[in-house]
């Protein structure tokens, strides 16, 4: 599997659109709690089903990004943070060490 890195608020606007389920990973290239929850995360990624996008977000570059993410998708901004998208609306977020693709991939496929 391979990110797709959001840089522009619009994809934002595609997520919310996208039919089936997609992933936003928000990461702070500052924080060490981060890097182990993003590594954890990559690690177990196979678990999650191969037709999920899988977004990634450099929070410290894409503030403004962010900020759109919590409006949106209507979810308490945190870093690091996953949230899992289906159909447009937001089924699941973690953060921190609750981050988990293995509980990601037990979502979809329930």
């Amino acid at each position: 599997m391979e990110w797709i890195n959001i840089t522009d608020i619009n994809q934002i606007n595609d997520i919310k659109q996208a039919k089936g389920y997609s992933v936003i990973f928000k990461h702070s290239t500052r924080c060490s709690v981060s890097l182990m929850a993003k590594r954890g995360f990559e690690a177990d990624w196979d678990a999650i089903p191969a037709n999920t996008s899988l977004y990634f977000l450099d929070l410290i570059n894409h503030r403004d990004i962010s900020a759109a993410i919590a409006e949106i998708f209507q979810v308490h901004h945190e870093s690091p943070q996953t949230l899992l998208i289906k159909d447009g609306e937001c089924i699941l977020d973690s953060s921190h060490s609750d981050i988990s693709a293995e509980e990601i991939a037990e979502a979809i496929e329930a």
